[in-house]
């Protein structure tokens, strides 16, 4: 079976939703455009700002993150037009620009951060780069195939949303990614470099249709494999714009 890219996601604020889109325009040595653009500080990280804007990337401690909180891992939506539509099933929709109105978003996801033990959401704020768990300008990239093993090991289903990937493949042999690293890619006109494989935290372990927890994925993973990964990093070497349904070639 041909390798095919089957789905792109977008995360336009760091572990707080998510959209799926119908193609993308990757530039060498950058991470997904718009990808985990935003981010909502805790009031403990206050202090990493200058001036009131955030100059520099920050771990993923700094911010709300579905690790501590699993109800925002069942927080869905993204852009439409100049405003962020987010959904969750237990509040209300929220639109909001979040250039102009970026206190609407803190204030509509604190109830999701309240039982998390950690200081309260303070500030969003936009990165001077990806706000992602890894500094390094990458993709992530991972396997469906890989996903239906795991839910058959795992006797459950548990979807793509829970792993906040860029990039699914379809047609790769279950978890055959975990053998690429150091490898090429071409998917269709652009050309990526495996780099490492993503270890997963217990933001995973959340129903991202209730955002309640269903179980110990970390743990799962390494009873079952002797590691806690799932995926792996890309950086893109060669731009061009991708779609659904581009051959996905091992160079």
């Amino acid at each position: 079976m041909t390798a095919r890219l089957a789905r792109i996601f977008r995360y336009p604020v760091k572990s707080i939703g998510g959209e799926e889109l119908a193609e993308v325009t990757l530039t060498p040595r950058q991470p997904l455009p718009g990808d985990r653009r935003f981010g909502v500080l805790h009031q403990a990280a206050l202090h990493h700002l200058t001036e009131g804007r955030l100059e520099k990337w920050l771990p993923k401690s700094a911010f709300l993150r579905g690790a501590a909180a699993a109800p925002l891992q069942a927080v869905r939506g993204g852009w439409h037009g100049e405003t962020l539509t987010l959904t969750h099933p237990d509040l209300p929709p929220l639109s909001a620009d979040p250039s102009a109105d970026p206190q609407a978003l803190v204030d509509w996801v604190a109830p999701l951060w309240a039982d998390s033990g950690k200081a309260p959401p303070a500030r969003l704020v936009e990165g001077p780069q990806a706000l992602a768990d890894v500094k390094q300008p990458f993709v992530s990239i991972l396997s469906l195939s890989s996903l239906a093993a795991l839910e058959q090991r795992l006797g459950r289903n548990l979807g793509t949303d829970r792993w906040r990937g860029n990039l699914w493949i379809d047609g790769w042999e279950p978890f055959a990614e975990h053998d690429l690293r150091l490898h090429t890619l071409r998917i269709g006109e652009v050309v990526v470099k495996l780099t490492e494989r993503i270890d997963r935290c217990p933001a995973t372990s959340a129903d991202t249709r209730t955002g309640r927890l269903d179980g110990d994925m970390p743990a799962d993973l390494q009873r079952l494999f002797d590691n806690t990964d799932f995926g792996i990093y890309g950086e893109v070497r060669q731009g061009g714009t991708i779609r659904p349904g581009d051959a996905v070639e091992i160079l």
